[in-house]
């Protein structure tokens, strides 16, 4: 996988799959970004499951809050890295070890967060990666959404967005809930 650019399929499928994140760095601090993206994916129906040992124990957004990927007991499609890049090699390595018992199945690292190291155990492991990139601006980019608040996503288009549109559902980012 080349992870200079991602097709928006890739993403979307990814988007469209996933029904829980668990976001390793999350943030009680309503000013931060992981805050803002914990939220967000809230609102738009995953179920997210925030990792910071300084706030086990406690609740985000409602959340139950666990110190470690190790404490989860319920499946999780896809480990939100807000982390270093530097510490991503050992949350890769800690998502290798509990891919199975987990269900595992996307490594997503944030905005300024790559290692390309990381990135080959992973896959390796067949576990599909992300790098460099936000979920809730991809999800805003592929479903129009991030056009709404006048941000330009470089395309000029009369078309509903292709990625949401009601004729693709295979690509829709998420899944009916019946």
């Amino acid at each position: 996988m080349n992870h200079d650019t991602y097709p928006d399929t890739y993403i979307a499928s990814i988007l469209h799959d996933a029904k829980t994140f668990a976001m390793i760095g999350a943030s009680a601090n309503t000013v931060r970004p992981s805050f803002f993206v914990l939220k967000y994916l809230l609102a738009k129906g995953y179920r997210v499951f925030p990792i910071n040992p300084g706030h086990a124990g406690g609740e985000i957004l409602g959340q139950k809050v666990f110190a470690s990927l190790a404490d989860l007991s319920e499946p999780v499609d896809v480990v939100e890295v807000f982390r270093s890049s530097g510490a991503a090699q050992g949350i890769v390595e800690e998502t290798i070890a509990l891919k199975d018992k987990l269900s595992i199945k996307v490594i997503w690292m944030q905005l300024g967060v790559r290692n390309d190291e990381a990135s080959r155990l992973a896959e390796k492991e067949g576990i599909k990666v992300v790098m460099n990139r936000c979920p809730k601006i991809e999800y805003g980019r592929l479903s129009g959404e991030i056009g709404w608040v006048g941000v330009n996503n470089n395309r000029i288009s009369s078309r509903k967005p292709l990625i949401l549109g009601k004729g693709y559902q295979q690509l829709s980012i998420r899944p009916d809930k019946s």
